[in-house]
């Protein structure tokens, strides 16, 4: 069985607080020990010095597209962007098309996944059926089948109802439902921030109470029903407050919030710049600064992509008609290890905390640790590389996002999934 020794190189884990400069010996496709000046005969060698390694990246927020919108993004290249980016896992949402509400399509991804990704891939499926809002899918059946989570993300469910059953379910399967928190009544037609933004590009805003509202909703909803919620690509100062009220009554609720409403404000959508239009929308700096504040305090737990890609030609659209959504895999070391760290004055330990361990955690996964024994799903990091965003230059099909051009230091050299080199420059 084929052994790598990695020299002299940082490590960084942060389940454990574990940073010191060491050896590590990969034994197939585990982590087979851990130690200075570790001697292994016949093993391939790295010298890894001036190098970090710290664990693969758990995304538990993204789009992959397939089935049905392959001219987007498929399972082989999303995952293939995700390997660039130093992901190692990534959960798929299921709003495709059709949605993945069904056993069936469950065991579809994970079917394509098995022979065409190159990282651990793990579906989500549908709330309701269609995700129309009225029907439950079959919550069951399709944990059996591989679904890690279930959710209608991209469409806030409007019947409590609805939402109160699917809880009850999902509580009785351990299933945690992973909500889009949108009152679609005061979101209609509105594709930026409610505000000045707003008024100045002439068009229909959404207010932040449309996130607060479902928030408050779900959370008392799984307050009753002990269902485990997680609320997903929080935007929003009233959101933090009230997620973080429920946290202190005890209610099993975690939270994410991404880096794009930790490093952009609503002013990015400015002469109606469609890369920046996302749903829930840029927000202002004091919504931002509130989302800081739930980091640091733990009211929110993890960062996760949201990685939706969409074509040039659906994006080069008048900005109420463009789809919403960025992609994210690709950018989001460099900014969570830049400028998302030094804004919060943190340790790089403590800001991949954020992006491995505490991310599996909020869905039960059993990923984002780097120890003796797991599974050798790690990332070599260069933290002194210039880097310089360039979208064409991503394997993900799609190019919509706004860091084009943006200046950040560091860069993935490689990324190992279950011991194998998925992603590498020439020099490794």
């Amino acid at each position: 069985m084929t052994q790598l020794l990695i020299q002299n190189v940082r490590l960084l884990e942060p389940a454990s607080m574990d940073d010191r400069v060491t050896d590590i010996l990969i034994d197939g496709e585990t982590i087979r020990d851990i130690g200075p000046s570790l001697n292994t005969k016949g093993a391939d060698l790295i010298d890894a010095n001036g190098l970090w390694a710290f664990p693969g990246v758990v995304d538990i927020h993204a789009h992959l597209r397939e089935p049905g919108q392959e001219s987007k993004e498929t399972i082989a290249t999303g995952t293939r962007s995700a390997a660039a980016g130093g992901i190692t896992t990534v959960v798929c949402m299921a709003n495709t098309a059709p949605p993945v509400d069904s056993p069936t399509a469950i065991e579809f991804v994970l079917e394509r996944a098995e022979r065409t990704a190159c990282v651990h891939v793990h579906p989500v499926g549908a709330l309701t059926k269609g995700m129309q809002g009225k029907e439950m899918a079959p919550i069951g059946a399709m944990a059996e089948a591989g679904a890690v989570a279930i959710s209608d993300d991209g469409c806030g469910v409007m019947d409590s109802y609805v939402m109160m059953r699917a809880m009850e379910y999902a509580a009785v399967f351990d299933m945690p439902i992973i909500s889009h928190c949108e009152d679609h009544n005061l979101t209609a037609n509105a594709p930026v921030n409610l505000g000045k933004m707003s008024t100045t590009l002439g068009v229909t805003g959404s207010p932040r109470e449309a996130e607060t509202i479902q928030t408050s909703r779900d959370l008392i909803l799984a307050r009753k029903t002990g269902a485990q919620l997680h609320i997903s690509h929080v935007s929003a100062a009233e959101t933090v407050d009230i997620i973080r009220f429920y946290k202190a009554k005890g209610v099993k609720v975690t939270a994410d919030t991404a880096p794009h409403y930790l490093t952009l404000t609503d002013e990015a959508t400015d002469h109606f710049n469609t890369n920046a239009k996302v749903n829930p929308p840029l927000r202002t700096l004091e919504d931002q600064e509130a989302l800081y504040e739930g980091l640091r305090d733990g009211s929110i737990d993890c960062i996760a992509t949201d990685h939706s890609p969409h074509t040039f030609s659906e994006k080069d659209q008048q900005m109420s008609a463009a789809p919403f959504g960025i992609i994210g895999f690709e950018t989001l070391l460099p900014l969570m290890l830049g400028p998302i760290q030094q804004r919060c004055g943190l340790d790089p330990i403590e800001a991949l905390g954020w992006i491995t361990y505490k991310s599996a955690r909020a869905i039960n996964l059993d990923a984002g640790e780097l120890k003796i024994g797991g599974r050798a799903d790690l990332v070599l990091w260069n933290p002194d590389a210039e880097n310089v965003i360039d979208a064409e230059t991503f394997y993900s099909k799609s190019r919509n996002t706004p860091f084009n051009g943006w200046k950040l230091k560091g860069r993935v050299k490689a990324t190992y999934v279950s011991g194998r080199r998925v992603h590498g420059d020439s020099e490794i």
